[in-house]
């Protein structure tokens, strides 16, 4: 059985698009990162980076004790590995793959929630013009990057769906309001479209669907609590012995 740490993110649900694309059973164990969770003592034995998902295998293969891994690249791999679905072994397309991953993990995700965290700031943060600006147009480089690629390709990689196209997907459903029109990407959109339709694509979209909850139902204690938690984040001091 595998067990996935998981908030609903996009981050979290490249994840759970694997597994429902590889129908492999899953557990899935709220992480709830607005309220904390990532920083449990437990939790940061698992990944020391407290960010989520994790993903924990009972049965590996070869047997032996439980295997923890965290990064959501890194559990793509080892899950279309373990089942031997969605990650060609040659040596073009299996590299092709990676550098696809990645891309995804240095370029798409983090330069995509800079312009969300960016964007949904408010004025009452100072002018956020510039910020909103550089990193609004990075991401439609990004989605240039994706639309030249499936210009000649149906999937990111050519012909073959690999989890290149799960973990690029979720974080492109934010279109809207990452200040973009998909309209002007065609060969992108058709793709976005193909994967949206997949079944396996909507259940890992929809899993932990229940677990979102509304900030503004926080009393203004907690969500000051929260802030202080969440942002600015600075180094953590070793745990004491």
């Amino acid at each position: 059985m595998i067990d996935l740490h998981f908030w609903p993110t996009p981050n979290g649900k490249k994840v759970t698009i694997l597994l429902e694309e590889a129908g492999i059973p899953f557990n899935l164990i709220p992480c709830n990162i607005g309220a904390g969770d990532q920083f449990t003592p437990e939790f940061l034995r698992m990944n020391p980076n407290h960010r989520m998902p994790v993903m924990v295998d009972h049965l590996p293969t070869g047997g032996g004790e439980p295997i923890a891994i965290f990064e959501s690249g890194a559990i793509m791999l080892y899950l279309a590995e373990k089942v031997g679905k969605f990650y060609p072994q040659d040596l073009r397309r299996k590299h092709a793959v990676q550098e696809w991953l990645i891309w995804q993990m240095a370029n798409q995700g983090p330069k995509s929630g800079e312009c969300g965290h960016f964007r949904r700031l408010g004025d009452n943060q100072g002018d956020q013009s510039y910020a909103v600006r550089r990193f609004t147009d990075e991401v439609n480089r990004i989605y240039g990057v994706l639309n030249n690629q499936l210009y000649k390709n149906r999937y990111l990689i050519g012909d073959d769906y690999t989890i290149a196209d799960m973990i690029c997907y979720p974080w492109t459903i934010n279109w809207k309001a990452q200040g973009q029109d998909i309209e002007e990407f065609p060969y992108f959109k058709r793709w976005f479209d193909e994967l949206a339709a997949r079944p396996g694509v909507q259940r890992g979209m929809a899993a932990g669907a229940h677990l979102q909850n509304d900030p503004a139902s926080l009393s203004r204690e907690e969500q000051e609590r929260r802030a202080r938690m969440l942002y600015n984040q600075r180094a953590r001091p070793v745990p004491a012995e």
